[in-house]
């Protein structure tokens, strides 16, 4: 989770209560104005799971990346072995 997620969570909860208090008050401003920091809240949680996502794709391709690195040095190793086993 980061900061955008994070914002998005408050803004989305704050849209929530405040849309609700103007359908308790018949007030629609506040039902709209609360209705708005419910899709930005939206918006930015959404931004912040892309990021989120990238990032975790980003270090799976780093593991693979490495994991394929030690397979290749094991494997020259062992055929470094065999070559001087075979001389």
């Amino acid at each position: 989770m980061n900061k955008d997620t994070i914002k998005g969570t408050v803004d989305d909860l704050a849209g929530r209560a405040k849309r609700q208090v103007g359908e308790w008050t018949g007030n629609t401003g506040t039902q709209v104005e609360g209705a708005g920091q419910q899709v930005k809240g939206k918006v930015e949680k959404a931004w912040g799971n892309v990021k989120d996502a990238a990032r975790g794709a980003s270090n799976d391709a780093n593991r693979e990346r490495d994991t394929d690195a030690r397979e290749h040095e094991r494997l020259e190793a062992e055929r470094k072995h065999h070559e001087a086993a075979g001389s």
